[in-house]
């Protein structure tokens, strides 16, 4: 089809909108009009095809073999416009990078080393979001992500960050109070659990631990829960209890020695740190600037965790 020729914008708006949640009135509410305007611009979009697409039938709306063949190439469509979109505000607006993360992982590890970006790139400023959702990038509102998980993020371009350990940790003032000379102690303490939604079956807690390690005695189901892995290392901070945190959010309590780990134990999982963005916003010198600078901060990370592993002691 000749691009000039081109069915109307609004009329392809309005058969997707209607073939996503199969109802005209729910697709009016979606694009701010009646359904009778919803039903007019789908008559207009199968006049100028010449095919029907949509059925009408006792139990709602069907789509036409026509449609559903056009479909996924039309919704992969308003995306990409949805990313040109933002493309066009981010490239006006430079001196802006928005970047989404779990609220943990910002709190504990992002924000404080945000400083050392800001210096090296005053002229950029970052808009830090943090949230358990995961991002729709088609949206535009959001440039750069970093997730924990599997890696695995279809349409994205990511770069693996950092890996992750899970370790006991306390307070200094507990363990002085109460020693921690072996495994079976933990009875005389209070369990505290990080409950955050990370769906890793390689993540041990408390009772996985215990058994692992062929601990009787020890109920590891007992304790305080927490649904963030902040918030448990705060807990173990103040005082609460022996906490499983995750070593990358811990690391700076643990060389300030808020935290000690009482057991020199540690515990790799399957789920790693990534960095994930649309490959266009890569083009986008901000984001460029950015990526750089915190894969750079994971490797000095990373050695310095090795560092520790070495020998060095936490």
């Amino acid at each position: 089809m000749d691009r000039r020729r081109l069915p109307p914008l609004n009329a392809l708006r309005a058969f997707e909108a209607a073939a996503r949640h199969m109802n005209f009135s729910r697709a009016a509410d979606e694009l701010s009009v009646t359904p009778g305007a919803v039903s007019q611009q789908i008559q207009n979009l199968e006049d100028f095809i010449g095919a029907a697409l949509f059925r009408r039938t006792p139990r709602g709306l069907l789509l036409t073999d026509a449609a559903q063949t056009a479909l996924p190439a039309l919704r992969d469509a308003f995306d990409k416009l949805a990313e040109a979109s933002s493309l066009l505000t981010a490239a006006v607006d430079g001196r802006r990078v928005t970047v989404s993360a779990a609220p943990s992982f910002a709190a504990k590890w992002l924000v404080p080393r945000l400083g050392r970006f800001e210096a090296q790139r005053p002229e950029v400023d970052v808009w830090l979001t943090a949230g358990m959702e995961l991002v729709d990038f088609a949206a535009g509102e959001v440039d750069v992500a970093i997730r924990y998980g599997a890696g695995h993020y279809a349409g994205l371009e990511v770069a693996r960050l950092m890996s992750e350990t899970v370790l006991p940790v306390c307070s200094p003032g507990l363990l002085a109070e109460k020693p921690l000379n072996s495994l079976e102690d933990l009875a005389a303490h209070t369990l505290l659990h990080d409950g955050s939604p990370d769906a890793d079956d390689s993540c041990p807690d408390w009772v996985m631990w215990l058994a692992a390690r062929g601990v009787r005695g020890v109920d590891g189901a007992r304790g305080p829960r927490f649904n963030q892995s902040s918030l448990v290392i705060e807990a173990a901070m103040n005082g609460r209890g022996v906490a499983l945190a995750k070593r990358a959010l811990a690391l700076a309590d643990l060389d300030a020695g808020r935290l000690v780990t009482p057991f020199d134990i540690s515990t790799a999982v399957d789920f790693a740190y990534y960095v994930v963005h649309p490959k266009a916003k890569g083009r986008l010198p901000q984001v460029k600037a950015f990526v750089g600078w915190l894969k750079e901060e994971a490797e000095l990370h990373e050695a310095a965790l090795m560092t520790i592993d070495n020998g060095a002691g936490i």
